[in-house]
């Protein structure tokens, strides 16, 4: 393959990524705008015009998979094995294992299992915390936080960590001085020590320069502080670096990531080039005009009426496809069992399952979509080991049961709490290796304390499930009886089945048809997401998993939730209200170019006319109880006039249809109390009708102008 075939297919944009002579240069790339392969035929190109020598080349990723795909793809361009692939850790780790041969350097041990290194090192009441203490250590070592600076900086932050900061800094303090003392390396010290060699050792920093002169980063808003100063120590100040990414796509701050390494770029490097890449080749128009909305909808978070960012919208080149959907179920085994039935649905006789993918937001989600595939005879696969049964926590868990073979009930009640001990195993005990990977290196999910908390109230759920079905319980049927229901519809990692996944292991991946499910408030977005970067990151993450899709969005949500025993009620995402809006949009012809703008003025609008109805309630409640030294007595159908009385009926006629359509109770519409007061109201704008009890800005927005075209048919004159 020559040079110009190598620009063959490509647009405009792509081509100019892969021909520009300039470097540094920072190519953006959006969802689905062939990012890999822009990335790899740049590479190439690069190589057959002489503009570098690919045996000088540096290709870093952030998964093991991803460096491999990148290597196949660059031979099929006819670079074989000349072009060096890898993550952070494998390279950093070959260069240290190269020095320290040159030296004769007895390698350190590396630490590959750390929870229970750290759990003897906790006092015992704070054992049970030894998996989120190792994440929490993770965390402040990928940002380059020292321990003895951890606690001012935690504090600075806000970071919830899973003991109090001048304990958590004791801990990481004492799990440091125990590594160096038994002299063992972790992973995140392979990048510190070859940072450190390559600063202070001339000779071995000059021969690893030498031998990578031209560096290109993928997914570069995946950088931690710790990644990027190493880079930077790689580099050294030269300007052959090429970086690929997409800000829109940053989702792992939780773990140390920090986004502003892509937009800080040109800063670093006033000379860089830069191309955006927006023409998305993977989505139908109508999942991409729902994607952009929901960013557009992030701009608006503050002030609406305040300066707003320009975003670059993704463009569609595929042909059109079904407007997304939004669907309220009435708890969460019906919206399993509502999943179930679509992706039975959408499967074409005789064709692939694989064409689906099921997301949730944690993994405690999927438990009991996975009961009602297995119920619904539907193949499925748990993309990336991210089973519930593959979690950490859920594994010691397991481990604990074993413990209580004859009162299952009883240790289930302990179940739903952390782990008690990470201690040493029994000797007749079972190794369940409850490690995790490093997530640079292919780990996906948020790992938060309260996500670990979730995975164990749905392992204590289907317990109670079992206990529901099985007249003689046991420790030993209860796991027999996991795996049949958690296990048995897998196929062989190359066999055909729906794939179930986190937003979080999705990244990357791409299906037809895509079901989003458990899209509620505490879950999209995350409880946990409390500040401004959070709770943005979580709405890069919705977007994420909506641009998963090629043909056809599905979302569903439950209107309560089960939790171990406890069965909570719950609100829809707030990010439902973009989807909802671009649907509008969608179903009414228009597909606005500037989607912030067509978002900004109904919002303003409803929390002005909100203010306006929740004064004007106060002034009512004020009123109906002044002197009466109660409450105002509810008010009934016998109360309305006849006009009232006719509009009532009208509005329950609308308000089943509206619920046989939803499939969801009516009361979930709204309850009669709210029908009466409209009935007897009888308001004649979108204002009035938020000046009802009952009706908030988003029931307003979607049910509004049906509401007011019923109350202008029933309004005395």
């Amino acid at each position: 393959m020559d040079a110009e075939q190598l620009l063959d297919g490509l647009n405009e944009e792509q081509r100019r990524a892969v021909t520009c002579p300039t470097t540094p240069m920072c190519i953006l790339a959006g969802a689905g705008t062939g990012k890999t392969r822009v990335l790899t035929r740049r590479i190439a190109y690069r190589a057959l015009t002489d503009a570098h020598d690919p045996r000088h080349v540096l290709a870093l990723t952030f998964t093991r998979k991803a460096a491999g795909e990148l290597t196949n793809r660059l031979r099929r361009l006819g670079l074989r094995d000349q072009v060096a692939a890898g993550t952070f850790h494998s390279i950093a780790y070959a260069q240290l294992r190269s020095r320290w041969a040159d030296r004769g350097i007895r390698p350190p041990e590396l630490l590959e299992r750390k929870v229970g290194f750290v759990a003897r090192l906790l006092p015992a009441a704070q054992r049970a915390s030894a998996l989120d203490v190792v994440t929490e250590i993770e965390w402040a070592k990928a940002r380059d936080i020292e321990p003895d600076d951890y606690g001012a900086e935690a504090h600075r932050l806000g970071r919830r960590a899973p003991l109090a900061h001048r304990e958590m800094a004791r801990a990481y303090q004492r799990y440091e001085h125990e590594k160096r003392g038994r002299r063992m390396i972790d992973f995140d010290d392979l990048l510190r020590l070859c940072r450190r060699d390559l600063r202070e050792d001339r000779d071995f920093a000059q021969a690893q320069r030498w031998r990578f002169q031209h560096l290109f980063v993928d997914e570069f808003q995946d950088v931690n502080p710790l990644q990027r100063s190493l880079l930077d120590a790689w580099v050294a100040g030269r300007s052959d670096l090429c970086v690929v990414g997409d800000p829109n796509q940053a989702i792992y701050g939780w773990n140390g990531a920090d986004p502003t390494a892509l937009a800080d770029f040109p800063t670093d490097h006033p000379t860089a080039e830069v191309v955006r890449l927006r023409d998305n080749y993977r989505s139908t128009p109508q999942i991409l005009a729902v994607a952009n909305a929901v960013l557009a909808g992030g701009a608006l978070d503050g002030d609406p009426d305040g300066d707003r960012p320009t975003l670059d919208d993704l463009r569609a080149n595929r042909p059109a496809g079904p407007i997304p959907t939004v669907t309220a179920l009435a708890d969460d085994v019906a919206e399993a069992r509502a999943v179930a039935r679509a992706v039975r649905d959408h499967h074409r006789p005789g064709g692939p399952w694989a064409t689906q993918a099921v997301l949730c937001r944690t993994n405690a989600q999927l438990a009991v979509i996975e009961q009602a595939l297995h119920q619904a005879s539907i193949p499925f696969r748990i993309r990336g080991g991210g089973g519930l049964l593959d979690q950490p926590e859920v594994k010691v868990a397991l481990r604990e049961l074993q413990r209580h073979p004859g009162d299952l009930p009883a240790a289930l009640a302990d179940v739903v709490a952390p782990a008690r001990s990470l201690g040493p195993r029994a000797a007749d005990e079972p190794d369940l290796d409850v490690e995790v990977e490093p997530a640079a290196d292919g780990g996906a999910g948020d790992v938060a304390p309260d996500s670990r908390a979730a995975n164990l109230e749905a392992l204590a759920r289907l317990g109670h499930d079992y206990l529901a079905l099985e007249s003689r319980p046991s420790t030993a049927g209860f796991l027999a009886w996991l795996r049949e229901t958690t296990r048995a519809d897998q196929p062989d990692e190359q066999g055909d089945a729906v794939e179930l996944s986190t937003f979080h292991a999705a990244k990357g991946l791409e299906w037809p048809v895509v079901h989003l499910a458990g899209l509620e408030q505490g879950l999209v977005p995350i409880g946990h997401a409390k500040t401004a970067d959070e709770l943005a990151e979580e709405r890069r993450l919705f977007y994420v998993a909506l641009t998963r899709a090629e043909q056809e969005v599905r979302c569903t949500w439950a209107e309560a939730r089960t939790f171990g025993e406890r069965t909570a009620g719950r609100t829809r995402s707030p990010y439902l209200d973009e989807v909802d809006a671009a649907c509008h949009a969608l179903l009414a012809g228009e597909t606005p170019t500037d989607w912030v703008a067509h978002l900004a003025a109904p919002r303003a609008a409803l929390r002005r006319a909100a203010a306006s109805g929740r004064t004007r309630r106060r002034g009512d409640a004020a009123r109906a109880g002044r002197g009466s030294g109660r409450a105002a007595t509810p008010l009934g159908r016998d109360d309305l006039d006849a006009a009232g009385r006719a509009a009532f009926e009208a509005l329950k006629s609308w308000r089943t249809r509206q619920a046989r359509a939803a499939d969801v109770p009516a009361f979930v519409i709204f309850q009669d109390r709210v029908l009466l007061e409209l009935a007897s109201r009888r308001p004649d704008s979108r204002a009035g009708l938020l000046g009802v009890t009952g009706i908030g800005e988003v029931k307003a927005e979607r049910f509004g102008d049906e509401i007011l075209a019923i109350l202008a048919e029933h309004r005395a004159s």
